[in-house]
């Protein structure tokens, strides 16, 4: 679904959402945030839990409650890949500002 603003084109989806709220190419976190983003990772379990439902993902037998999952996992680690992306940004413009 997309709305009109402004005679520009919006997408209202999730990812869109994400997008406009993250603002991923500006670089505007402090470094202390920056290095704190940097360090989140998925904990073991869940790590093992994803590895898992990818095997079954390619043995051809997840469940519909499992392939739900896959997509959440997905969704979570793309919002953190922005994040990463915009703490390593940002980590650069503040070294890039005092040199």
């Amino acid at each position: 679904m997309a709305i009109r603003i402004q005679a520009r084109e919006i997408h209202e989806t999730e990812g869109a959402i994400w997008d406009r709220l993250l603002q991923p190419d500006k670089p505007t976190l402090a470094p202390a945030a920056a290095r704190s983003i940097l360090a989140l990772d998925f904990p073991q379990a869940d790590q093992k839990r994803m590895q898992d439902l990818a095997a079954k993902a390619r043995a051809g037998t997840l469940t519909a409650a499992e392939a739900e999952a896959i997509d959440v996992y997905g969704r979570v680690g793309s919002v953190l890949s922005i994040l990463k992306s915009k703490a390593r940004k940002s980590l650069r413009k503040a070294s890039n500002g005092r040199g």
